[in-house]
């Protein structure tokens, strides 16, 4: 697989909702911090979107789809300067598939699916992920509208197989919002995503990704990348956030994570697999990385309160850095 496929493969969206409300006259909805991703479409109407944290609202017309993956509290608003309500005020009981209406909902209507996301590596891969990711070309935006209403047929009219068709269009809309980001050319940020949309980094990511067992050095990355060692070196640091080798060493750990749960492997079968000749090696880098031995990952330990009682001593930009 390619390396946005292989990193969000990790990721697993469950617990899936879809809902929306139509608007009328003067109005302005605050929602609280939330799990997962919520992926939007404008149906009528205009509105300004204000996430906590982004320093400019987004203005959202006709047909904008747009996709929140990082959780913050957020607003939509007729007008910026009105006061927010709370959504649970103003619809305090809402089936699943449901449109609310407020005001007569006749200038304004939004419709939108939420799912959550299970695995061990969720915080870590959504920290780098941006906190909007708003989609205007109609093309882009046709194929996210299909997506939601064939996720909002599911959760109204239930099939048999309803939660795998649920899954995969959960996915579909996650993958096709973060390709259309990079296509827009992202730059400025640090992490595994950015550095995708950055064809050098991007071929040396991939040739990790797909053989994460091989023998890789600083030369032979920096040779797909087509860059001398020092200058590769340095770019991949200023673009990822980490340097070459650790982030092979972290991405072999997030895999051995995962089939150390999902699978029924031996904790040697799997660092073989992952190009260490040794269990005690593999364990000790896996202890570094993941906060807690192989065999205590695989019996349910917490990744993620190992990652935060680890960022005491490491520090904040460590921490960062373990999130690209």
């Amino acid at each position: 697989m390619d390396p946005l496929s292989d990193v969000l493969s990790l990721l697993k969206p469950r617990s899936y909702m879809f809902g929306g409300f139509e608007a009328g006259g003067d109005w302005s909805i605050r929602f609280g911090q939330h799990e997962g991703i919520k992926c939007y479409a404008v149906v009528s109407g205009e509105s300004w979107l204000s996430v906590e944290g982004v320093p400019d609202a987004v203005r959202l017309k006709t047909g904008d789809c747009f996709v929140l993956p990082r959780g913050r509290p957020f607003r939509v608003t007729s007008d910026l300067a009105l006061a927010p309500v709370d959504y649970r005020t103003l619809f305090p009981t809402r089936p699943n598939g449901s449109i609310a209406k407020l005001n007569g909902g006749s200038d304004f209507s939004i419709v939108g699916g939420h799912f959550t996301l299970a695995g061990g590596h969720v915080d870590v891969l959504l920290a780098m992920l941006p906190p909007i990711v708003h989609i205007r070309r109609e093309e882009d935006r046709e194929s996210l509208r299909w997506c939601m209403e064939r996720m909002r047929q599911e959760l109204r009219e239930p099939q048999p197989g309803g939660f795998l068709i649920a899954q995969q269009l959960a996915y579909t809309m996650l993958v096709q919002a973060l390709r259309l980001h990079l296509a827009e050319g992202v730059t400025g940020g640090v992490g595994w995503l950015f550095a995708l949309a950055d064809r050098q980094m991007a071929a040396a990511i991939t040739a990790m990704h797909e053989d994460p067992a091989h023998r890789w050095t600083l030369a032979s990355l920096a040779e797909r990348a087509g860059m001398s060692r020092t200058t590769f070196t340095l770019k991949f640091k200023e673009t990822v956030g980490t340097s070459p080798m650790d982030y092979l060493t972290r991405w072999r750990m997030m895999v051995a994570g995962e089939r150390l749960t999902h699978s029924s492997d031996s904790i040697s079968v799997i660092a073989l697999s992952l190009g260490y000749e040794s269990e005690s090696a593999f364990s000790t880098a896996f202890k570094r990385m993941m906060g807690c031995s192989p065999r205590q990952y695989g019996r349910g330990a917490d990744p993620a309160a190992s990652l935060h009682d680890r960022s005491e001593t490491v520090g904040a930009d460590r921490l960062e850095a373990m999130a690209s």
